[in-house]
């Protein structure tokens, strides 16, 4: 919702039991230069989950090409793809844009698979999370 550490440290928790749910462990992060991840709170955060915390090169947006790659697709496939009545509808977008995005659109960059299925889920664990 912002660019604060409060946000980033919930974020970072959510995300994380996300992913345990999925059975993946995080190990490493790499973020921007951004004030919220410099944060003491964020890096105590990633401490205490034992996540070794890296950051990007300043003025440098492609060492972080993935995450620059993911928000244009964002921009164009779901802030401006549709007209949205109100910034609460365009929010309230966003959470099917996800699921299509990691669920169903084949992606190239991984020779067009979905990304969910780099987690080699079996089809019990794969069905539960898809519920």
């Amino acid at each position: 919702p912002d660019e604060r550490f409060p946000s980033a440290v919930q974020f970072l928790k959510d995300a994380v039991a996300y992913y345990q749910r999925l059975g993946v462990t995080i190990q490493r992060l790499l973020t921007d230069n951004g004030s919220a991840f410099r944060s003491r709170a964020f890096a105590a955060l990633c401490h205490e989950l034992g996540i070794k915390h890296r950051f990007t090169r300043p003025y440098r947006p492609q060492t972080n090409g993935k995450a620059e790659r993911f928000i244009q697709s964002a921009l164009r496939e779901w802030a401006y793809a549709h007209t949205y009545q109100n910034s609460q509808h365009r929010a309230d977008a966003m959470k099917s844009w996800l699921h299509h995005y990691n669920w169903h659109r084949p992606h190239q960059g991984i020779g067009r698979a979905v990304p969910i299925s780099r987690l080699n889920l079996d089809e019990y664990n794969l069905l539960t999370v898809h519920s």
